[in-house]
């Protein structure tokens, strides 16, 4: 790799009245001794310049920062903003470099003088408010020198294209988090190869990243266990179901576990100092059920299910699997949804499209995890491992040492796991077959004989476990909102009460975020990837910050709120006298019922849906499929009862006018399309 295209590990960012001015620095941040091109990028009209090698710095810059990386640049609707990073936590060395968590970012806006009062427009610090979060609540990993978004494998497989590339130009497309964000310098870096900022495109992943060093017996090694989250199709728990029409499906990852041990003469890694001569991985995948299909907040706890039979279903999935094919092999497709209730809609259409597709290659396997595993006989996945051994041991790992140019094994399969949320039974199955398989690595290379299994090491299992309950956490929060359930299964072998408790904790924490806080954080998601690219104004981006609902919607929690305050403050409060409570008690009680009973009807109206690419074909799909119970879509009054819920609300307080509710019947009775 051309010096030019070497990543700079750190930069001294001057900033002056006209210009971000960034100066390469070495490794104790300090300006090299031999040039190296700075980078300048206008405040006022965001040109970006790579500046000649004797460009000296500010003499009196305004400040000096310093930072570890750029992020990339983002348009809002009044300016543009670079994101650096200016905080950063090693976590790791692979083949000699360290890896990175990205702590704490930046964000510098980049607008003409005559722009700066727009910045503080609501519709302006709503947008950055959505990014400020993304990047505070999520886990972001990078390195200088190692590609990140590349298992194993793939490097050693593209090497040999790869002479003289930047890692930005070798990275994995899906996993290459801000490549959205960097698309500028991207776009100037391939027009104009004098002006070649590759040396400043630092490719980011979003993730989970873990290296323990860890031993059995007298043998010492390193695991490593990456995440790596797809940008296609991404975003939280509820809006980003099943697969959309290019074949990408919602909270696709993919999991590799790096084996890192030194093979020598007098034995297998006995010294202390890893240097991972010898170095072995296993992937699995995961991702939603690649259908057509959603589960629509009504608040209520379990959503109402819904399957589009859409005429591209089969297309659709023809296209997810057949890249799957092309980049990891054989797929084996594990099915972990429920085979009754709730679910089995979903496992009936994902098998009817399977069995339709006769896709050569993959192979299907159902496992009913929920009624094999029931009374916490979390063993019995032993079941489904017997099952897929045959494909297991076909589909193999990847195998390399330093001493050989050709790695001594290859993967040719991988297991696809899914259940509803590709969370909490695909973690633990997944984590099942990562110990299979690291069984038989570490058989391979010395470490344990044919007699002797990996519970035999107590040390070791609990950094097994503890690593891939913590990736298990990883993943879950950035889908859900909260760490994962099951994951005392994960840490211990076995399920106890107070993982049990823990598991109702995040259930109810789930709840809570996925029905009243998902749709910002889904808005940021789309931000971050370029999903929804701004209108420039504030105001044509007006409605992201406006209640447009009826005024008797909005009014009902705070008359459920007001009702709830007044029964406290007759149950607690001094009295002047014995004048009975009881007909005020029944007049609060009336009022809290009333507004439970129309906010729980009206549930998909008090739902925190995404403002910027709301699911409004989703919600209102009236095509062929599977649809559940609809509930919580308005109340279907019979006729007359009009009158006794407006006396009702009359008689508890409420001051309504009658058009306005003879309106709200009119569209009940029309539909909630109307609004």
């Amino acid at each position: 790799m051309s010096d030019a295209k070497t990543l700079h590990h750190s930069f001294n960012l001057y900033i002056t009245n006209d210009d971000y001015i960034f100066e390469p620095t070495d490794i104790d941040g300090k300006p090299y001794t031999d040039a190296k091109r700075s980078l300048s990028i206008s405040r006022h009209s965001g040109d970006v310049v790579l500046n000649p090698l004797d460009t000296p710095p500010p003499q009196t810059p305004d400040r000096a920062i310093t930072v570890y990386g750029i992020l990339g640049i983002i348009s809002l609707s009044a300016a543009e903003y670079l994101i650096v990073i200016t905080s950063r936590t090693p976590r790791g060395r692979i083949s000699n470099q360290p890896v990175y968590l990205a702590n704490d970012f930046r964000l510098l806006p980049i607008a003409p003088p005559t722009y700066h009062a727009l910045i503080d427009h609501p519709v302006e610090k709503h947008l950055l408010a959505l990014v400020e979060n993304h990047l505070s609540t999520g886990k972001f990993w990078f390195s200088y020198g190692w590609d990140l978004t590349r298992r194993l494998q793939a490097q050693h497989e593209d090497a040999p294209k790869d002479e003289g590339k930047a890692m930005w130009e070798m990275a994995d497309d899906r996993f290459f988090w801000n490549k959205y964000l960097q698309s500028k310098f991207i776009d100037i870096t391939t027009s104009n190869p004098e002006q070649d900022l590759s040396s400043y495109i630092l490719p980011v992943i979003y993730g989970s990243f873990d290296l323990r060093p860890t031993r059995i017996g007298r043998a010492n090694f390193h695991l490593v266990l990456i995440s790596r989250r797809s940008r296609y199709r991404a975003g939280t728990r509820y809006f980003t179901r099943g697969i959309d029409s290019s074949g990408n499906v919602g909270n696709f990852n993919e999991s590799e576990q790096i084996l890192l041990v030194d093979e020598e003469a007098d034995g297998v890694g006995i010294s202390p100092m890893v240097e991972g001569n010898t170095r072995m991985s296993y992937v699995q995948t995961r991702g939603s059920v690649p259908i057509f299909w959603a589960e629509v907040n009504t608040l209520r706890y379990k959503p109402d299910l819904q399957i589009m039979d859409m005429a591209h279903t089969l297309s659709a999935l023809k296209q997810h699997l057949s890249e799957q094919l092309k980049l990891y092999g054989t797929q084996t497709l594990v099915n972990l949804v429920n085979q009754k209730g709730h679910e089995k809609p979903v496992k009936d259409a994902f098998e009817q499209r399977i069995e339709e597709l006769k896709m050569e290659g993959v192979q299907y396997e159902y496992f009913d995890f929920h009624n094999e595993c029931k009374h916490m006989r979390w063993d019995r996945i032993g079941i489904l491992i017997d099952r897929l051994e045959e494909s297991l041991v076909n589909g193999g790992y990847f195998h390399q040492t330093i001493a050989s140019a050709e790695p001594l094994k290859t993967q040719t399969a991988t297991v696809r796991t899914n259940c509803m949320d590709c969370l909490d039974r695909t973690n633990v199955v997944q984590s099942a077959l990562a110990k299979w398989m690291l069984t038989r690595q570490l058989r391979a290379v010395g470490v344990l004989d044919e007699k002797s299994a990996l519970e035999d090491y107590a040390e070791f299992m609990n950094d097994f476990r503890g690593m891939w309950a913590d990736h298990a956490d990883y993943v879950s929060k950035a889908y859900s909102g909260t760490g994962a359930l099951k994951t005392d299964f994960t840490r211990t072998g076995k399920r106890t009460r107070e993982g049990a408790f823990q598991d109702f904790c995040n259930s109810a924490m789930r709840y809570i975020r996925n029905n009243f806080f998902d749709g910002e954080r889904q808005d940021a998601f789309d931000l971050i990837t370029g999903t929804w690219v701004p209108r420039k104004g504030p105001a044509a981006s007006f409605f992201i910050i406006m209640d447009t609902r009826p005024l008797i919607v909005r009014s009902m929690p705070y008359a459920l709120l007001f009702s709830i305050l007044m029964i406290f403050a007759g149950v607690s409060l001094p009295r002047s006298s014995d004048y009975s409570l009881f007909w005020y008690n029944i007049l609060w009680l009336v009022v809290l019922s009333l507004s439970l009973i129309y906010i729980f009807a009206h549930g998909i109206k008090y739902v925190s849906w995404p403002r910027l690419n709301p699911p409004v074909a989703t919600i209102f799909y009236e095509g062929p499929g599977f649809r559940g119970s609809q509930s919580g879509r308005g109340l279907k009054l019979p006729f007359g009862l009009e009158k006794v819920l407006e006396k009702q609300l009359a008689r508890a307080g409420q001051q309504m006018q009658r058009p306005l509710l003879n309106q709200k019947i009119e569209e009940i009775e029309m539909g909630t399309k109307k609004e």
